[in-house]
């Protein structure tokens, strides 16, 4: 028996007449009557007795009636589940985020996919770029937000921001009197450097290089956050990407933009060999559009 068949057959079974199957089924009832007729035929079995306008399912109908209703509970648990899946319930994603846009921008996105989606399950954490770039490879995660490209063949990538070096200062510092800095006012003050080998460290030198300026650092950092608060403590200016110094502007700590400071892209990654899910796709609109209100805040 074919799914039309299936089909017939239970209408008449729960129906009790070619009348009200064919009603049911929105169909002609010789539709149905040749229907009827060809699956008795091919199966070989009397399934009905016809009887004063009536049709009395004989018992190899009532046992063939018990699998096809199995069959119909299995297409409705099909679709409920399909129904599940775009509510999100049962559903994970694993969010992977580069220390400055799970500031604030990530976030901001996870909270409102959160709410879209309240079933779903949402893990987040924050790496450095390596480290999210391996858990993608491996699958261990489903998406990355990255301040740093990547040219992983396994890995796709979309741009979906951008952020840009700016300079974070204590309030009062002879430099809050201007409103846009060049290389030489940053690069004369006593710095808080970030270490080489992190890639704030390899951009900002290179920045300086371009610049034909020579910083002078006293300490050494690895994270935004740390450059931030040594600055706010009056250890020294930083030269911080701009979405940590939104992030970290308060009372003891202000930013001003640097004329000519790189502009760079911030990158949804995931493995190349996997379609993102529904929550994938609606974390990177959600993320790109975080982090468009984080570049005007």
């Amino acid at each position: 028996m074919n799914l039309r068949q299936i089909e017939v057959f239970r209408a008449v079974m729960l129906a009790g007449s070619v009348t009200d199957a064919a009603r049911l089924l929105h169909v002609s009832q010789p539709g149905i009557s040749r229907m009827l007729a060809h699956i008795e035929l091919q199966l070989g079995l009397r399934l009905f007795e016809r009887k004063k306008g009536r049709l009395l399912p004989t018992p190899e109908a009532q046992a063939l009636h018990e699998e096809v209703s199995e069959v119909y509970g299995g297409i409705r648990r099909v679709t409920e589940r399909a129904e599940e899946l775009k509510s999100g319930a049962r559903l994970s994603l694993r969010v992977l985020a580069s220390p400055s846009t799970a500031l604030v921008a990530v976030p901001r996105a996870v909270a409102a996919l959160a709410s879209e989606y309240p079933a779903a399950r949402i893990y987040l954490e924050t790496l450095p770029t390596r480290e999210m770039l391996g858990r993608l490879i491996r699958r261990e995660a489903d998406l990355a937000i990255s301040t740093i490209p990547t040219d992983n063949a396994l890995l796709a990538s979309k741009a979906i921001g951008q952020w840009r070096l700016v300079c974070v200062f204590p309030r009062g510092h002879a430099l809050s009197s201007k409103r846009l800095l060049r290389p030489r006012d940053v690069l004369n003050e006593r710095l808080i450097s970030f270490s080489r080998d992190t890639p704030q460290g390899r951009i900002i030198a290179d920045w300086c290089a371009s610049s034909q300026v020579e910083a002078a650092s006293s300490v050494e950092v690895r994270s935004g956050q740390m450059a931030c608060a040594l600055a706010a403590c009056g250890a020294g200016i930083a030269i911080v990407d701009d979405l940590t110094a939104r992030a970290c502007r308060s009372d003891e700590l202000d930013f001003r933009p640097i004329v000519g400071s790189p502009t760079l892209g911030i990158f949804a990654l995931a493995h190349e060999g996997f379609a993102p899910s529904v929550l994938g796709k609606r974390m990177i609109e959600l993320a790109a559009a975080s982090l468009k209100q984080a570049g005007r805040g």
